[in-house]
């Protein structure tokens, strides 16, 4: 091998594709931020790879992807090998590729990433599917013989599509029910169109429908059909339901008129970006669907530091807010976003306050007019390791807002329907399920305490990231395989 091949990283820099001009992102403009690469791009990223002997990204990957070896497939343009290759481990490469935060994941890990800069893992990935799937590749079943089984999935989100799958290339027939109008979950409503393009969630549809999988959408388990009938019609049951409970942060003020919990905004104002009816099914955990206020010229500030208050933020700039500020209570370094996102929305015009803990929410006439904060300290680590943030006497200000969005997270919770099937839940919402090494407890991993019953994603783990929530959807999808085939 020649130094050029060997060395490539030290000729060629690391390169993301190109991305929307900012006058056009803070204009209105919803389209995917980062643009494609061609081949020729994606094969000089690719060939930065040194091919680790042990190869961290892979590890730090939670479906463990073969990354190494579908950017060598990239180099040789063999690149429906390589969109083969991405499927054995990750039913959803293409959102992945998207919505990752890679620079905590493949990429953070990489060996180039301390003084090189590392490989762009995710920009590739999502060149390998689109470019096969645009070329009409499709995942082979040829050699899958159906096995008369069936199993009913509910939830559309990613760890049901990514369950639905893996069932259908065992030979089990898979039938999705979900609530909402559209495939996705919170990639379709909650994760903004400028980080994820619906119309590649709508290709998945028509790739999964390809291998055999229903969707029987506006169906919602519980009160459209019953739990009951699903027993009795299907081998088993997956239950991808999500995390869609609101954290209010028992803030005074939190009723007044327009503070709004972060997650009905990003819903509803992604059913209007994508053309879908604003008014339609109420959201999830959301007693109804809410009106959202005219953003354009006013003051907008967000309480929260992770991913959402980001898909936030960046989504008011887009709304023509004047001004729009993210307070978080403790500083950049424990920030739980991405950093990647948090430098596109600093460069959008976002404000930054950390170390800022929000006290009451103040209005006047039932309408909001500011966040009364109060100035932190990191303190000691709490139970999770996290160090606390401490409030500083006499450092209360306002931070004045004409809209308040708040996006302190989502849990999960066990419905009535489930419980009364004997499935367990924990004190906090979450379905529990049995564990890797379950087989010593004579249960396979993502079992429920009803054996026709199995689990995975943001219902058992409590909200995560896709990428997780795939991986248990895959997973849990492997053990009922070995239940109803072995």
């Amino acid at each position: 091998m020649s130094r050029k091949q060997v060395f490539q990283f030290l000729e060629l820099p690391r390169q993301m594709p190109q991305r929307i001009p900012l006058e056009l992102r803070t204009n209105g403009d919803w389209g995917e931020m980062y643009g494609k690469f061609a081949l020729p791009e994606a094969q000089h990223q690719a060939g930065r790879c040194l091919d680790c002997g042990n190869p961290y990204c892979s590890w730090k990957c939670p479906v463990h992807n073969a990354i190494p070896q579908w950017l060598q497939l990239v180099q040789e343009n063999r690149i429906e090998e390589a969109a083969a290759l991405c499927h054995t481990t990750n039913p959803l490469p293409e959102m992945c590729g998207r919505v990752c935060p890679q620079d905590r994941l493949c990429e953070g890990s990489c060996t180039l990433e301390d003084g090189f800069g590392a490989v762009t893992i995710g920009a590739v990935e999502k060149y390998i599917v689109d470019a096969a799937l645009e070329k009409g590749w499709r995942p082979d079943l040829s050699e899958v013989v159906a096995t008369g089984r069936r199993v009913a999935v509910i939830g559309a989100g990613p760890a049901g599509l990514a369950c639905a799958d893996v069932l259908a290339r065992n030979g089990i027939h898979a039938v999705v029910f979900d609530r909402y109008e559209q495939i996705g979950g919170l990639m379709q409503f909650g994760i903004p169109s400028f980080k994820l393009e619906k119309s590649i969630i709508a290709r998945r549809r028509e790739v999964l429908e390809g291998m055999g999988v229903e969707f029987r959408l506006g169906v919602e388990i519980g009160k459209d059909l019953g739990i009951e009938d699903l027993l009795a019609d299907y081998d088993a049951v997956f239950l991808g339901t999500g995390a869609y409970r609101y954290t209010d942060g028992g803030l005074p003020g939190q009723d007044l008129k327009n503070v709004l919990p972060a997650l009905p905004f990003l819903v509803q104002n992604g059913r209007i970006v994508g053309g879908n009816d604003p008014w339609g099914r109420p959201i999830a955990g959301w007693e109804d669907t809410i009106q959202l206020p005219d953003m354009a010229g006013k003051r907008v500030v967000v309480l929260g530091g992770g991913d959402t208050g980001m898909d936030c933020v960046r989504s008011a700039i887009r709304l023509g807010a004047a001004k729009v500020t993210c307070a978080y209570r403790r500083d950049e370094a424990n920030m739980p976003g991405s950093a990647r996102e948090v430098a596109n929305a600093r460069e959008e015009g976002v404000r930054f306050l950390f170390n800022r803990a929000p006290l009451a929410i103040e209005g006047e006439d039932d309408l909001v007019t500011g966040v009364r904060v109060v100035e932190t300290r990191l303190g000691e680590p709490d139970a999770r390791g996290r160090r606390s943030a401490v409030p500083i006497e006499g450092s209360e200000s306002l931070l004045e807002a004409d809209i308040v969005i708040i996006a302190f997270g989502f849990s999960p919770t066990v419905p009535e329907w489930l419980a009364a099937q004997g499935v367990q839940g924990s004190p906090n919402g979450r379905i529990v399920v049995s564990g890797s090494l379950a087989e010593e407890e004579g249960r396979l991993p993502f079992q429920t305490t009803n054996p026709k019953l199995f689990a995975g994603g943001d219902a058992v783990r409590g909200a995560d990231l896709v990428v997780t929530a795939v991986a248990e959807g895959r997973d849990a999808a492997g053990s009922i395989a070995r239940m109803l085939l072995d």
